[in-house]
């Protein structure tokens, strides 16, 4: 109910940029250009905690980028959703670029394969371009109930409807959940949060057979910090995997030793792609 009545506020009441407080526009131009505009580029936390896949960002949590995503978790600008997945989805084109590059295509010295905009190198065999599931790190229940929505979530769903439109076949599996409670991050340092979150989420049931789909799997989140939910995301995604790799194991033919059925999950390499993360945390300012 929240959520529809923000839309409907947002629709009929006088608003203001959530970036820079310029009236009459729930985003200004330059507002945009500094969320949307930018060359997404990897960000690498420090320390990095174990398990973190690469990280690709949009933008540094600063300034307009910072303040329009305060503006859409806390105070409910559910209409900045459709610029922040685009800034979303830049980054996870620039994560399957750095993979396809990394598979074999060439690369030019301190090329990262993160180039600005929608839609890429990204194909698959023959030339097809091959689908993309965005997994959103989930919310705690609390934080949800006192929002009234997931933001990471509903921008993974702006971004894959970008995807869609830029010709690649994109999806939301929101297939993570909190298994435990877990404390507010907020005060915690980076190895706090690796213990606060560390085993917290899994996979639910059925979210195997989902993510064993063709394609790449991209964990989303709308701010990386320290990294440590990211991790625990890509730990509990590969957990399906070699879960259910033990299970197949147990069932093998009498002749051939085969295993009876395919094997499901999240086999794959996993990438993470965020809106925003800390300024030092891009290797660009790095020695």
């Amino acid at each position: 109910m929240r959520g529809w009545w923000q839309d409907l506020t947002d629709l009929v009441l006088p608003t203001e940029c959530g970036g820079c407080g310029r009236p009459r526009t729930a985003l200004c131009d330059e507002c945009r250009a500094a969320l949307c505009g930018a060359v997404p580029r990897r960000a690498r936390p420090e320390p990095e905690p174990p398990g973190l896949p690469v990280v690709l960002a949009a933008v540094p949590y600063e300034d307009a980028a910072r303040a329009v995503l305060l503006a859409h978790k806390e105070r409910g600008a559910l209409g900045l959703a459709a610029p922040l997945g685009a800034a979303l989805a830049a980054a996870v084109c620039a994560v399957l670029r750095g993979e396809s590059l990394a598979a074999g295509e060439s690369r030019g010295r301190g090329d990262t394969g993160a180039r600005s905009g929608v839609g890429g190198t990204q194909d698959g065999p023959q030339g097809r371009v091959m689908p993309v599931s965005l997994v959103p790190v989930p919310s705690s229940r609390a934080a949800v109930r006192a929002r009234g929505h997931d933001p990471a979530r509903r921008i993974a769903f702006a971004a894959a409807g970008e995807l869609r439109r830029a010709g690649i076949p994109a999806r939301v599996l929101a297939v993570l959940r909190q298994r435990r409670a877990v404390a507010d991050q907020s005060g915690l340092d980076s190895r706090q949060r690796q213990a606060n979150v560390a085993g917290a989420l899994e996979v639910a049931a059925g979210g195997g057979r989902l993510l064993g789909g063709e394609g790449r799997v991209v964990v989303v989140d709308d701010l990386m910090t320290t990294g440590a939910s990211l991790a625990e995301a890509a730990r509990a995604l590969r957990a399906v995997h070699t879960e259910e790799n033990r299970g197949a194991e147990a069932v093998r033919g009498p002749v051939s030793g085969g295993a009876r059925r395919s094997v499901s999950g999240c086999g794959k390499a996993i990438g993470a792609a965020v809106v925003a993360a800390p300024p030092d945390s891009f290797e660009i300012n790095r020695n």
